[in-house]
């Protein structure tokens, strides 16, 4: 099959994902958790397309950009918690 998958993402939600891609790909503890060779084909794939496409990860206000967009999402989740079965 070689139909391909578009993922739609909102610029906050792509730039919060690259910076936490970058920082877990270079992470032997995220290297662990996958542990699926063929995964990495995907991460790399999506890590380069959110690379290629913000130009924020360039900008010198980078940091700034990225912590209100962390705010931004933080404040959509509400009391959302990954840690319950809620």
């Amino acid at each position: 099959m070689s139909a391909e998958v578009v993922l739609k993402l909102s610029h906050d939600q792509a730039l919060v994902l690259s910076d936490w891609l970058e920082r877990m790909e270079s992470s032997r503890a995220f290297a662990q958790v996958v542990d699926d060779r063929a995964v990495w084909s995907a991460l790399h794939t999506i890590s380069g397309t959110l690379d290629k496409s913000l130009v924020d990860i360039f900008s010198p206000d980078y940091v700034q950009r990225l912590e209100a967009a962390r705010r931004r999402l933080l404040e959509t989740l509400g009391d959302f918690d990954p840690m319950t079965d809620e």
